[in-house]
């Protein structure tokens, strides 16, 4: 599975900065829904719902289709598992800085060590 570019991995955290746009990608990741009936679901006008969903779409985590006059939108589960691999990476390189630097304060030969004094 490659790698997100930059721009990608902008437009994905950009995407998830918002608990209606994170609510939205949950609500599709469990069921296709029409915009329409998205937007019924929130406290904002259609107008606004389009344009959470446009911002989950440019981030390629939602799939628009039509169907009739309905828009429709599913989770695409193919950028979600790139968006959790990203994810896996950060956090394997900070488990890694962590067990770096647990090793240093354990060697008591260590100026830094709490175990030396």
């Amino acid at each position: 599975m490659p790698g997100l570019t930059d721009d990608e991995t902008d437009r994905l955290f950009h995407a998830l900065a918002t608990a209606t746009r994170r609510d939205i990608l949950r609500r599709t990741l469990q069921d296709e829904q029409s915009v329409s009936a998205l937007a019924a679901k929130y406290d904002m006008s259609f107008a606004a719902v389009q344009k959470h969903v446009a911002v989950l779409e440019a981030a390629h985590l939602i799939i628009k289709r039509a169907e009739g006059r309905e828009r429709l939108v599913r989770a695409d589960p193919t950028m979600i598992a790139r968006a959790r691999a990203l994810l896996s990476r950060f956090e394997d390189l900070w488990r890694h800085r962590i067990d770096r630097l647990d090793a240093v304060l354990a060697d008591p030969t260590h100026p830094t060590s709490t175990t030396g004094e």
